[in-house]
């Protein structure tokens, strides 16, 4: 039995799943596929690691609806501080001094995930394959066919792959990816502060190891990234508590007072992910399926939120046109010519700090401390990087200024 769908999404993690409740108000039936349930949290996307959300990324979901329950959950970020170990030079920026009242949130993965989750299940337009895997992805004249694992067959006017970097519907496709591996992991957990250093600063640290990124959290409870060369990580994860403290503090010096209580640690591999093109006939790739980045400026999800908001705004300019379905080709380059850009610009961003703080000797990191020294007394330099950081550089999308997407023309 094969049933027909507006749009099947492939990939119900938290791009997936923000992309579907983008469309969920819209005239369209659509489908969303996904393999691992929300409540399975250690084996979903849905797990310990903390996301800085932007200031963009916020807007986009309190426009979605799903912001208010998940805002207690959510710490705020009104500073981030900027420092290589070793080295003289720091930069700050300032929520204040940016003119906002806060540069970007914190929250976990597993608070974020099923909270997305519950707002998609309130959508009577989507209906959710899940636990469900795409088996095969075929075309049939201007549609797409999509096999299920359990033998049932969806077909959709447009596919939608959010899949992640290892996507396999990007492969059936027929798109490749340049996978880089930056031969480094990344060690997350939550560390206990004293709580009177407690606050509203997020740290990105570099040092000779890797970066060290230390985000805030409700009740002097933040979160480490900490990244290792590969050949590192499993030596560094079998620590006992106090070395493992020891290691963070010799790491991140003393900012925060001393570090009190550390929970458990996860870890997972950093590659760079690049995919050949945005788009396949019948189908659009977004999130990491498209661009899978190294955490260390905490841009990922804010990249591929941005993706599914500009990609569910130019779906509801089709069907309030009365289009939709019969346009794909316009929709897919409107969408790669306004997302090009901007993933471009971040992926060089995340991949040149790895680059540039990973290079060795004197000369160069005293070139780094007095880059970050002049960084701090240049207001436009600064107000750029805020703007990069807060994801409102470049062309912003309805969702990201409180519009909403009804569809109507």
């Amino acid at each position: 039995m094969t049933e027909e769908f507006d749009i099947v999404i492939c990939g119900g993690g938290l791009v997936g799943a923000s992309v579907a409740i983008a469309l969920g108000d819209l005239p369209l039936k659509i489908a969303l596929v996904e393999a691992v349930p929300p409540e399975q949290s250690g084996e979903s996307s849905f797990d310990e690691r903390s996301i800085a959300l932007s200031r963009s990324s916020k807007a986009i979901l309190q426009t979605l609806g799903v912001w208010p329950e998940l805002e207690s959950d959510a710490w705020p970020i009104d500073q981030i501080h900027v420092s290589e170990k070793g080295r003289f030079g720091t930069a700050l920026l300032d929520a204040q001094q940016q003119g906002v009242n806060h540069l970007g949130h914190v929250i976990k993965s597993r608070i974020l995930g099923p909270g997305l989750w519950r707002a998609l299940n309130e959508k009577p337009a989507i209906t959710v394959f899940c636990p469900a895997r795409v088996v095969e992805v075929s075309r049939q004249g201007e549609s797409s066919a999509v096999t299920l694992d359990s033998g049932e067959q969806l077909t959709a006017k447009l596919l939608v792959v959010a899949d992640g970097a290892r996507s396999a519907i990007r492969e059936q496709l027929g798109v490749s990816a340049n996978n880089r591996s930056y031969e480094q992991a990344a060690i997350i957990g939550n560390v206990q502060v004293d709580k009177k250093h407690a606050g509203h600063v997020a740290y990105e640290r570099f040092t000779g190891e890797g970066p060290l990124a230390v985000l805030p959290g409700a009740d002097g409870v933040y979160t480490f990234v900490l990244t290792r060369e590969t050949a590192q990580v499993d030596a560094t994860m079998a620590l006992e508590d106090e070395a493992m403290l020891e290691l963070l503090q010799e790491t991140f010096g003393f900012r925060l007072g001393r570090f009190r209580q550390i929970g458990k640690r996860f870890s997972y591999p950093l590659y760079l992910t690049k995919t050949e093109a945005l788009t396949a006939p019948g189908a659009v790739i977004i999130g990491n399926a498209a661009h899978g980045l190294h955490p260390v400026a905490g841009q990922g999800f804010n990249l591929g939120l941005r993706d599914a908001a500009t990609l569910a705004e130019l779906i509801a300019e089709q069907v309030a046109e009365g289009v939709f379905g019969s346009r794909n080709e316009a929709l897919q380059a409107a969408y790669a010519e306004w997302r090009a850009r901007d993933q471009r610009n971040v992926v060089a961003f995340t991949d040149g700090l790895i680059r540039g703080f990973g290079a060795g000797g004197r000369a160069a990191g005293a070139l780094r401390g007095i880059g970050l020294l002049g960084f701090d007394v240049l207001p436009a330099a600064k107000r750029e990087l805020a703007r990069h950081t807060m994801g409102v550089g470049g062309r912003s999308t309805k969702l990201a200024r409180g519009l909403l997407l009804d569809g109507s023309s």
